[in-house]
């Protein structure tokens, strides 16, 4: 006998009409024009995560300067509206004559050139000025050989005047762009004047500075004395003639002509190659012949970023591959490695030494050193092609520079750290100390600016900012931000300990402002004027167009020139204060006390 069917339930909708129709609904929706061509509203450059990741980068830099402006004022607050503390022991009849216990203890606490018992918390220099905080001084070194002494001032000295003169250089490039008619004579034209301005930045101040600096650091790390103060002056007067020369030639319009950083023509950069060859030997040389069993890590930077520019100048002025494309890569090679394997490596070995004895405490951690050092090693030598970015460049090659350029998050992040880490619970330092604010804001800048360089050169932002004046903002975050900032702290740092004698508070103060500000002001005015640049020519207005965009930012650019020219001004007065005979105190005079007061 057959199974019984079961009956089926049969919803009502299944056969209804409606159903019907609400199955071809869809397809009739994507019969039409909107969906089937898959038209969706364009994206807004601003919507963009790079370009998202740079407003924060730029918060991030004003919160800190918020920051470091609360711990600079907060002393004086504390001066000017003193805390109200409540007196709970009874009030003493101020007519009543003391006791001999008290007498005797008000003696001693006058007399006794000591505060055994932690009375005093702030002794003022200055009570008449009482806005300008004091800043706590550290003690000269007694240890240091007084010809180490002289050569390290002689390179800080030579450095500030290529400081003064590049920065006035640059100052002046910048009125041209308010100004362009401002004169007519060709040694003073845009085109000499630029490259003018930056090599002597370049190889006058930050590379005279870094090594006069690296000439203490090197034997100090490895307590041994420098190799050879002959190759020392040697090299100072090699890299003075190269830029002088240098200087000379770019102005009477003979250049090398192979691209950005690279104008001097061979003969003069040879000098400059020279004089580096013998530092990288003199400081191998005293490193090798440290007592310490190991080598810290300041001198694991410094000695390898000497190595990495001897190859890098060599292969940049080589005729090989230098025509065509090959030019092109080399240049981008060249540039970039010239700021991140040089100057960005040797600053951050002095950063490695000075910071700590700022601070008075150990490096956070030396593992993290390390793993940044080798790292930038492996990452930053291969992303020089992101500045050419859709260019007859290989497709392949820009994208490694891009891959190669995020790796880039490693040893900035690596870095940052250690740095903030050993900033930790410091804040007091930072407010009491001229040269702390410096190291800080350059630690800050270094992660920010670096973060900002690597989000730079993804394809979507690259295609906006690109042959704008965003490059220059950012090249000023990073040589001047970070570099400058960071030479500076350990200046301040290091020569008060050499000659004895500190420079005023408020004239540092002045150098800190301006420079800081001055920086801000030139960097948003340009990041701010390079993006709607950047829009003006992908929207194919006329160029003309994007000229009269440019020039209230121009003008920002010109201000924030100003400000830090006279930062520099008000440096080069510091340093020559420091540099002077240390001022003679007379020695405080007691008076006698009588012979019976010396009877217990």
């Amino acid at each position: 006998m057959p199974a019984r069917e079961r009956p089926c339930f049969q919803h009502p909708l299944r056969q209804h009409p409606l159903r019907q129709w609400m199955l071809m609904i869809p397809g009739f929706l994507l019969l039409t024009p909107v969906v089937a061509s898959a038209q969706t509203k364009p994206e807004s450059i601003y919507s963009q995560p790079a370009v998202l990741g740079t407003g924060l980068l730029l918060l991030l830099i004003i919160g800190t300067a918020v920051v470091v402006v609360f711990l600079q004022l907060r002393p004086i607050l504390l001066r000017l509206y003193p805390p109200m503390v409540p007196d709970s022991t009874p009030e003493a009849d101020p007519a009543a004559p003391p006791t001999g216990e008290q007498f005797d203890e008000l003696r001693t606490a006058l007399v006794t050139p000591r505060d055994e018992r932690g009375l005093v918390q702030r002794v003022s220099r200055n009570v008449h000025a009482p806005l300008v905080s004091d800043k706590k001084r550290g003690q000269p070194l007694t240890d240091v050989d007084p010809k180490l002494v002289r050569l390290v001032s002689a390179y800080l000295l030579c450095a500030t005047v290529w400081l003064v003169f590049g920065t006035l250089v640059g100052w002046y490039v910048g009125i041209k762009f308010v100004r362009p008619d401002i004169d007519h004579i060709a040694w003073l034209s845009f085109g000499r004047l630029r490259p003018v301005h930056t090599n002597a930045v370049f190889w006058g101040w930050t590379s005279l500075a870094m090594l006069g600096l690296g000439n203490f650091v090197v034997p100090r790390t490895g307590s041994t004395p420098l190799y050879s103060y002959r190759i020392g002056w040697w090299t100072l007067w090699l890299i003075n003639a190269a830029t002088v020369l240098g200087t000379l030639c770019l102005m009477a319009g003979i250049n090398n002509g192979g691209g950005e950083y690279r104008e001097y023509i061979w003969p003069v950069m040879l000098l400059f190659a020279v004089g580096l060859i013998l530092t990288f030997y003199n400081y191998f040389k005293t490193v090798a012949n440290r007592k310490t069993p190991e080598i810290y890590i300041s001198n694991w930077y410094i000695i390898g970023a000497c190595g990495w520019v001897i190859i890098l100048s060599v292969i940049a002025y080589l005729p090989f591959y230098q025509n065509g494309l090959g030019e092109t890569i080399i240049q981008g090679y060249y540039m970039h490695q010239g700021v991140g394997m040089w100057f960005m490596t040797f600053t951050l070995g002095l950063v490695y030494y000075f910071l700590p004895l700022s601070l008075n405490k150990p490096i956070y951690s030396y593992s993290l050193g390390a793993l940044a050092f080798w790292t930038q090693l492996l990452f930053y030598t291969l992303i020089g092609t992101h500045h050419y970015v859709f260019s007859p460049i290989a497709w392949w090659l820009q994208t490694v520079a891009i891959v190669f350029s995020a790796g880039m998050f490693i040893p900035v992040l690596a870095g940052t750290i250690n740095f903030a880490m050993t900033f930790r619970g410091s804040s007091k330092q930072v407010g009491d100390s001229y040269s702390l604010p410096f190291l800080l804001i350059g630690v800050v800048l270094y992660f920010t600016g670096s973060v900002q360089g690597s989000l730079q050169a993804f394809r979507t932002t690259n295609l906006v900012w690109h042959f704008t004046d965003f490059n220059v903002a950012h090249s000023h975050i990073t040589m001047y931000g970070i570099v400058a900032f960071m030479l500076w702290g350990c200046i301040y740092t290091l020569l008060p300990k050499l000659t004895g004698r500190e420079p005023r508070t408020l004239l540092v103060g002045i150098h800190f402002w301006f420079a800081l500000i001055g920086l801000m002001a030139y960097v948003v005015a340009l990041m701010v004027g390079g993006t709607l640049k950047g829009l003006s020519w992908m929207a194919a207005q006329p160029f003309i167009d994007s000229v009269v965009l440019m020039a209230p930012y121009w003008l920002w650019r010109a201000i924030g020139g100003t400000l830090m020219l006279l930062a520099h001004f008000v440096f080069g007065y510091n340093l020559l204060d420091m540099l002077r005979p240390p001022r003679r105190q007379p020695a405080p005079t007691l008076q006698p006390l009588e012979r019976h007061e010396y009877i217990a």
